[in-house]
C-alpha cells in the first residue's frame, strides 16, 4: 500500500485516507469519521466544531495525558477537574453530577488504558443537564460498552494512531468519529484552515490532516485490530490468573459490560518504585502511566477548577505501573514478567 501512495504521488488526503475514514467509520459505527493529525487535534477540533469556547467549563479527570485537558485550555475552555475511581482509574460519574456549573459545556471521559468508562451514568447525567460527551478513545481502539463500540456513544470519539497505540502508524495521526454532520462538516473544516474552499476560508482553523502514508499503514494494520485486540486480552488474563491474590499488588478492575482492549496493564503497589527498579534490573520494560496528575502540573495552575478532593487520583500517580502487554507477546516472556514480580513481593 506504500507503494502505491508513492506512485501516485498525493501525500495528502490522498485516496487512502478516504479509505481509512471509512472503515474506520464503519468499524465504530458512527456515520463520519475525519482523520487528522493527531489525537490531540481530534480532542481540539471536536470540541470546537462542538461550539466549546470561551466561558464555557468542561469536567474531566485529572489522571490522564496532558492532550486531555490542554485541548480544553486551547479551545478557550476551563478544564473542571473531578477524581477517578480507586479500581477503574477512570472518572467517577458521582463527582461529575456535583461538578456541573451553569457554565458547563461538555463532558470528556476518558477510557483510561483500554478500559471504557461508565458510559450509561455519564449519558445519563449528560442527558438531564443538556451536556456535550465527547469520548477520550486514545487508548481503547476496539474498546466496547456493552454492545456499544468506544467512539460511538458520546457526540463525537477522538482516536489517536501514535504508534504505540492499539491501532498505531508510524508516527502521529488521529482520527474524529461521530454521526452529528454539522460536527463532521466543521471537523473536516477545521483541518483545511477553516474553509471548504482552500482559497476562500470561513472561520480560523488549523493544518491538521492525516498524511496518505500514515493512512496506508493503517489501513494494512487495521485488518489485525480485532485479533490483535484478542492477543493483548489473553495476556491480561494469563497475569490475572498468576498474579491474583498476591498480598500488596492490586490487578486491574474487570467490569462485564466493558469489554477491556488493554491498552496498557496496569497493576498498582505501594512499593511501586522499588518494583520499577527490580523488574528494570532483570530486563523487564515498565513504565508510569501517569506520575504527575494534571492538577499537579504547573500548566494547569490557576486556569482550571477543583471542585473535590482528588486524592484518588494522586495514590494511583503514586501506585501505579504497567507490565508488558503486545498482542505477539509469548506465554514465555509473560511468564517471566510474573515470576520476577513474584520474586519480588513475596
Amino acid at each position: 500500500m506504500i507503494d502505491n501512495v508513492l506512485a501516485e504521488q498525493n501525500f495528502i488526503l490522498g485516496r487512502e485516507v478516504k479509505e481509512l475514514e471509512t472503515a474506520i467509520a464503519s468499524y465504530i459505527r458512527g456515520k463520519y469519521a475525519i482523520a487528522v493529525a493527531s489525537g490531540t487535534d481530534a480532542l481540539l477540533l471536536a470540541l470546537k466544531a462542538a461550539g466549546v469556547g470561551n466561558g464555557d467549563e468542561v469536567i474531566t479527570t485529572p489522571f490522564t495525558f496532558v492532550a486531555t485537558a490542554d485541548t480544553i485550555l486551547l479551545a478557550g475552555a476551563t478544564p473542571v477537574f473531578v477524581d477517578i475511581d480507586h479500581t477503574t482509574f477512570n472518572i467517577d460519574p458521582e463527582l461529575i453530577k456535583k461538578a456541573i456549573t451553569k457554565k458547563t459545556k461538555a463532558i470528556i471521559p476518558v477510557h483510561l488504558y483500554g478500559l471504557s468508562c461508565d458510559m450509561d451514568s455519564i449519558m445519563k447525567i449528560a442527558r438531564e443537564d443538556s451536556l456535550i460527551v465527547i469520548e477520550d478513545v486514545a487508548q481503547a481502539f476496539g474498546g466496547r460498552w456493552g454492545e456499544k463500540r468506544l467512539g460511538s456513544i458520546g457526540l463525537a470519539g477522538c482516536f489517536s494512531f501514535f504508534p504505540s497505540k492499539n491501532l498505531g502508524c508510524f508516527g502521529d495521526g488521529g482520527m474524529v468519529v461521530t454521526s452529528d454532520l454539522r460536527v463532521a462538516e466543521k471537523v473536516e473544516m477545521l483541518r483545511k484552515h477553516g474553509g471548504r474552499d482552500k482559497y476562500n476560508v470561513d472561520m480560523l482553523g488549523h493544518n491538521s490532516r492525516l498524511d496518505t502514508l500514515q493512512a496506508a499503514i493503517l489501513l494494512a494494520k487495521f485488518r489485525h485490530i480485532d485479533k490483535w485486540n484478542k492477543g493483548r486480552r489473553i495476556v491480561a488474563e494469563l497475569y490475572n490468573k498468576e498474579l491474583c491474590g498476591i498480598n500488596g499488588l492490586e490487578l486491574p478492575a474487570v467490569n462485564p459490560k466493558a469489554y477491556h482492549v488493554y491498552h496498557q496493564y496496569t497493576i498498582r503497589t505501594k512499593r511501586r518504585d522499588e518494583l520499577h527498579r527490580h523488574l528494570k534490573d532483570k530486563g523487564i520494560g515498565s513504565m508510569v502511566y501517569y506520575p504527575v496528575p494534571l492538577h499537579m502540573q504547573k500548566v494547569f495552575n490557576g486556569v482550571t477548577n477543583i471542585v473535590s478532593s482528588l486524592k484518588n487520583s494522586e495514590n494511583a500517580a503514586n501506585e501505579v505501573l504497567s507490565l508488558p502487554i503486545e498482542p505477539l507477546q509469548t506465554l514465555d516472556e509473560t511468564m517471566y514478567v510474573v515470576k520476577m514480580i513474584k520474586e519480588f513481593l513475596r
